[in-house]
């Protein structure tokens, strides 16, 4: 699916995914869990990020004092400087990007710092974490952002039916 048929497919289907993520919301975590990890699998094993990017290019990170450091000794500078230079701090007293796209991002969607790279960048888009249940509010955005994602949901929603 391209970017602008995944927009518009999110757009269609917000109404209904937001009835459907109360309904998850009333599940139990490992039962969750073990609904979402295979289908996780199954997606990503023939999803090619790097065809898309648009979580790179329409969101950023939450930046830990640890991504922090590690980038910053990875750009050769200090962690003051790392952050003074790429972030600023949001409403919610986040590390956050100062703008997006995202600074390390190159054109062929390749990211500069991907052997350092945040962790949420390295978890996104976080389907395969423990404890689904307590993500479903970032998944539920999520599928606005990623067409894997998008994929994911409507392949539980078959499998819930």
């Amino acid at each position: 699916m391209d970017l602008a048929q995944h927009k518009e497919q999110s757009k269609l289907k917000r109404k209904e995914n937001q009835k459907f993520f109360k309904r998850l919301k009333k599940m139990k975590s490992k039962v969750l869990d073990q609904l979402i990890h295979p289908l996780h699998e199954e997606v990503f094993a023939y999803t090619d990020c790097l065809k898309c990017a648009n979580c790179c290019t329409t969101t950023g990170p939450l930046f830990t004092d640890k991504d922090i450091s590690r980038i910053a000794k990875h750009l050769r500078i200090k962690p003051s400087e790392f952050s003074e230079k790429y972030l600023r701090i949001d409403e919610d007293r986040d590390y956050v990007l100062q703008s997006v796209p995202c600074t390390f991002l190159g054109e062929d969607n390749y990211c500069s710092i991907y052997e350092v790279r945040p962790k949420a960048c390295r978890e996104f888009p976080h389907t395969d974490r423990i404890k689904q249940s307590q993500l479903l509010s970032l998944t539920q955005k999520n599928v606005d952002v990623c067409p894997a994602v998008f994929e994911i949901i409507e392949k539980l929603k078959i499998e819930l039916k």
